[in-house]
């Protein structure tokens, strides 16, 4: 079991956060991720512009199609296209590593012995993965409003309502728009940080995090079991499209923050319990 902080560790909770997040945007593999998902719109943004914007009838291929006319849809249409797979993948990897990464560099018991209480690591971890979750879909958003700036014409957003709002309320809602995608990644990251303190594997706890994550994407889709569809946490992903009718749904933001942050909290304490009673010490 944990022992009461000492007073001096108090207040130190920010200086070992800015140092969590340091590491955490040093790494390689961070950036690696981050590029790799700012590819994304780049390939749908040329792939359009090559195709001259002709797509088929449908929902994804329709926010494709509206690309051609007007080029800040280039970051909604790729995040749509990155929900399902790419950013549960990026999440799940930073997630995972949380605990199971210092567990098996030999570097957990240093930080519970020295600067940090266990309580303190959880939520510092959890900030920098949060931290993460929120610059991953705003990699998304930046690079497709950059290249469809490049590429397309810009101009009066017309909304799902037909409404059309200026191009500084689009990109305002573009901005919303990557928010409430950081916001619906959170219940996600909650997971991993559970699943990372119950092994020392971090490769385990990253594929384990990310199994769930599309486990919960199938049942999402089984109209069988709709009566649990929205107690998943995938269920608010797609909520997005809301965002872009007139008046906004916030209702829809609303809801995602609640349910992501009921996952916060159980999976949050299920974390704190595990790292409570394990013997990370010895």
């Amino acid at each position: 079991m944990s022992s009461p902080e000492p007073p001096g560790r108090r207040g130190a909770t920010l200086p070992l956060l800015a140092s969590e997040i340091r590491v955490l945007f040093r790494r390689r593999r961070t950036w690696a991720m981050l590029i790799a998902l700012a590819a994304v719109p780049v390939l749908v943004a040329v792939a359009v512009r090559i195709s001259e914007g002709r797509a088929e009838d449908g929902r994804g291929p329709a926010l494709i199609g509206a690309i051609a006319g007007n080029g800040l849809f280039v970051g909604v249409a790729s995040l749509v296209l990155a929900i399902p797979l790419f950013l549960p993948l990026t999440i799940g990897v930073v997630a995972g590593d949380t605990i199971a990464g210092e567990a098996s560099q030999g570097t957990l018991r240093y930080l519970l012995v020295v600067p940090a209480g266990r309580t303190r690591l959880l939520v510092v971890k959890f900030l920098g993965s949060a931290v993460f979750a929120i610059a991953a879909p705003l990699a998304i958003v930046l690079a497709g409003t950059l290249i469809g700036w490049a590429l397309f014409p810009i101009g009066p957003v017309t909304l799902l309502s037909g409404d059309q709002v200026p191009v500084a309320e689009g990109l305002l809602r573009l901005l919303l728009i990557g928010l409430y995608v950081a916001v619906a990644m959170l219940g996600m990251t909650a997971i991993g940080l559970f699943v990372s303190t119950v092994t020392d594997v971090p490769v385990g706890a990253m594929a384990a995090t990310v199994v769930l994550a599309v486990a919960s994407e199938v049942l999402d889709q089984l109209p069988q079991i709709a009566w649990l569809h929205p107690f998943l946490f995938t269920d608010s992903w797609l909520g997005l499209i809301d965002l872009l009718r007139q008046p906004p749904l916030l209702s829809t933001f609303g809801t995602n923050a609640l349910l992501q942050g009921a996952y916060v909290l159980v999976f949050g304490a299920l974390a704190y319990g595990r790292m409570t009673t394990r013997d990370v010490l010895a």
